[in-house]
């Protein structure tokens, strides 16, 4: 199994940055990979993406050495399963509202002892073809470079987060901040005060427990700002990639 790099810089206190795109177009994920981007995540909640998308992505991902990860948006370990046979370094899953779900969740991605992943002839694990000894590696080293990501997007969900970043196994929360802002009826903006301060009361229960902090950040500025609050994986998206560039060589419109 390849080296986690997104793994890898967290662990050395390093700030990651990726892009989640709805585009199962692997020439997408090269592009991003080549411009510098630390991971690549696939959105298969609001994407129409399937577990075959992602193959080739990944293998794509493979080619330009940038971590392929993936957002599956229902609670179904064996969706995940699939994905994670595809090759797919990490998942981020939004909607786990209990420890036990949570628990599941974790228990789902890592092979025994740790956890109940079946083991099959998938890409990840080199179809099976392998020594006995190539394959117990493999686990070994599944279990540790694998992310896993819920999501903190829900203002219902701060009660709980104390109990939540207690479940073993979890490397960090991603937070959503326009669904929290919507959950807290301010549809119009994330940058409310009382969203905002959610957000730091959220970032400081994660920080407690030694959980890596993800956010949404739409330029450099933005994601310095994130980064001094305390966060370290970096998410922006493919439309506001091209927004930004657009902004920047198209004129000024007038009218």
């Amino acid at each position: 199994m390849r080296k986690n790099k997104t793994k890898s810089k967290l662990k050395q206190g390093q700030p990651v940055y990726g892009v989640l795109s709805a585009s199962p177009d692997p020439y997408l994920a090269e592009l991003i990979g080549l411009t510098g981007f630390d991971y690549y995540m696939l959105d298969a909640e609001h994407g129409p993406l399937t577990p075959a998308d992602a193959v080739n992505v990944v293998r794509a991902c493979d080619a330009v050495d940038v971590t392929p990860l993936v957002r599956v948006g229902q609670f179904d370990m064996k969706l995940v399963l699939q994905y994670l046979d595809a090759g797919m370094m990490g998942i981020m899953m939004p909607g786990l509202r209990t420890a036990v779900h949570l628990q599941q969740f974790v228990q789902g991605i890592k092979y025994p002892p740790d956890g109940n992943r079946g083991f099959g002839p998938g890409r990840s694990a080199n179809y099976m073809l392998g020594t006995p000894a190539e394959q117990a590696a493999y686990v070994a080293q599944a279990n540790e470079q694998i992310l896993i990501l819920p999501q903190f997007e829900e203002i219902g969900l701060l009660e709980t987060l104390p109990e939540l970043t207690a479940v073993p196994g979890v490397d960090g929360f991603v937070i959503g901040p326009r669904d929290l802002a919507l959950s807290m009826g301010h549809a119009d903006s994330a940058n409310h005060p009382d969203v905002q301060q959610r957000i730091d009361d959220a970032i400081h229960i994660m920080q407690q427990v030694g959980l890596w902090v993800g956010i949404t950040a739409s330029n450099q500025a933005a994601a310095q700002q994130q980064i001094a609050r305390g966060a370290t994986i970096i998410l922006t998206t493919v439309p506001g990639l091209i927004q930004d560039g657009a902004h920047q060589m198209l004129p000024p419109t007038t009218g």
